[in-house]
């Protein structure tokens, strides 16, 4: 802001000051009714942008007519709406032999029936005008007139509306977010047609001004959650926002946690179906995931398509994700604790087998899980980074031509290869990627405790793990709900889903206006 007054106060030397008003301790500089003076005051602020266009043009009809100016970034605008929609049309009426007047400056009213352009809004402040060039508008200034029009000409191009390649469903819908949020909101409103559902606009960002919507449904949502959201994105100061983890990492209470309290999503049926139940929907201008808050842990483990099968079916699917959620974390760790503290527990024969596969292994069991989890991860990482094509021949035979060296070189066990391939595959059943990272990522201290104190470290590490879970709140919500506390009322779709006609009572993220669960209302 005080660059903005240096220039403007450039500019005023050569002409009359410009009016200041206090506005909340913010001063912004009003628009003048000379053209000449808001002309040069846009050019000076927008000094050095070739790409901004100034086209003058005559308000009116040859009898009668005011001087105007249209402004607009040409890479950021449809130039077809821009010619069609915008300057055709008032050409047309300038050369046309219609009486009117155009003593006064034009109203809003007289633009809107020239031409063709379906949102127009007013502005008196160069602040907001340079916002409006630099997000996609065109802006029309007149003489004799302290205020300005903004033309809805946004043509910033956009991929279409396509199959979600993160979040991918075998029975369900195959529309997924795009980066434009005007799109992505009328997904949600596709499949929403309620005047309840609520969209309240942020601007967040004081160099990249990133359009936010805050979305819930109003007799629905509660208030205080509501609040809590809103303060704390109002309470964000950073330059620029570009994608939702910026939003996340200033939402979240606790940073460090391993655990994320917030939920990203491709999917909008996913989104709808938590705003019913009275979450709150953080969409980003640009992206094309949206923020889920607030989240349970049991939250990560389940997937639009647990409620489109049968209920016998999607418990099973459930089933299957905790236990690969139990063998992510802990599979090395037992084979660690097994081979190097309770040779008891296994099979004489088994381990007689296990024996001669690692006599020639010149490492303990602990270096060797860590040479072949450190081998995985970096495989991981180069095929995610790498093109699609590329990356999956990189994934799948770096992996096998690596575990078979390492078999033949003596550096593990192909015991080890099986365990630590079954821990790769059992970190991807969850359907969120995200939540993979957690699971990588305690890991290796659970290993490092099994090493150390064999099946008590895993009961330490596991212990710590729950009370760290038990302690987190997603925006004053528990985390590790339904068990702790224990809701009684949540316990047919807590960990596992009992019959959609049974689930009678909304989530504990709603007010007590609706007590109906999404899906009941719609059977």
């Amino acid at each position: 802001m005080r660059f903005l007054n240096r220039l403007l106060n450039s500019v005023h030397g050569q002409h009359r000051e410009i009016e200041l008003v206090d506005q909340g301790n913010k001063k912004r500089h009003h628009l003048s009714n000379d053209l000449s003076i808001n002309r040069d005051c846009l050019k000076e602020i927008l000094k050095e942008m070739d790409d901004i266009v100034y086209r003058e043009i005559k308000l009116g009809t040859r009898e009668a007519y005011l001087e105007a100016v249209l402004i607009y970034a040409i890479n950021l605008v449809d130039i077809n709406i821009v010619n069609e929609n915008i300057i055709r049309p008032l050409n047309a009426y300038y050369l046309s032999k219609a009486e009117h007047s155009c003593k006064e400056p034009l109203t809003e009213a007289d633009i809107g029936e020239i031409v063709n352009i379906s949102r127009i809004n007013n502005v008196t402040s160069y602040g907001d005008l340079v916002e409006g060039i630099l997000s996609g508008n065109t802006i029309l200034l007149m003489d004799q007139c302290e205020k300005a029009l903004v033309f809805s000409s946004q043509g910033r191009k956009a991929r279409d509306v396509e199959e979600s390649s993160v979040e991918s469903l075998v029975r369900g819908p195959r529309d997924s977010f795009v980066e434009s949020i005007q799109a992505n909101i009328g997904l949600i409103r596709s499949r929403l047609k309620t005047p309840s559902l609520k969209a309240k606009k942020k601007i967040i960002g004081s160099e990249s001004r990133t359009t936010v919507y805050v979305l819930y449904i109003d007799n629905i949502v509660d208030q205080q959650l509501l609040d809590n959201v809103i303060k704390k994105l109002d309470d964000i100061q950073i330059d620029g926002i570009f994608e939702s983890g910026y939003l996340e990492q200033y939402l979240e209470k606790s940073s460090y946690s391993p655990f994320s309290q917030m939920q990203i999503t491709e999917r909008p049926d996913k989104a709808c179906a938590n705003l019913l139940e009275g979450r709150v929907i953080i969409l980003i201008d640009g992206n094309p995931q949206a923020l889920i808050l607030p989240i349970t842990f049991f939250q990560l483990f389940q997937s639009p398509e647990d409620y489109y099968e049968r209920i016998l079916f999607g418990n099973f699917i459930r089933l299957l994700r905790y236990l690969g959620f139990i063998i992510a974390t802990s599979l090395p760790s037992i084979y660690i604790a097994l081979i190097s503290f309770h040779h008891e527990m296994i099979p004489m024969d088994l381990m007689l087998h296990l024996s001669k596969t690692r006599a020639q292994v010149p490492f303990p069991p602990v270096v060797e899980v860590l040479l072949m989890e450190g081998t995985i991860e970096l495989l991981r990482e180069a095929s995610a980074r790498l093109p699609n094509t590329i990356g999956q021949t990189i994934g799948i035979v770096g992996a096998i031509v690596i575990g078979d060296a390492a078999i033949t070189a003596h550096l593990a066990s192909p015991t080890m290869i099986i365990v630590v391939a079954i821990t790769a595959i059992g970190s991807y059943v969850l359907p969120h990627y995200s939540t993979s990272y957690s699971l990588r990522l305690i890991r290796f201290p659970i290993i490092l405790m099994a090493a150390t104190f064999g099946a008590f470290g895993i009961i330490i590490a596991w212990t710590w793990i729950i009370v760290h879970l038990c302690s987190l709140d997603s925006f004053g919500y528990p985390y590790f709900s339904p068990l702790a506390p224990f809701d009684r009322g949540l316990k047919k779709d807590g960990i596992f889903r009992g019959a959609l006609w049974r689930l009678g009572e909304s989530a504990n993220t709603a007010n007590k206006k609706n007590q109906t669960r999404w899906w009941r209302g719609g059977l």
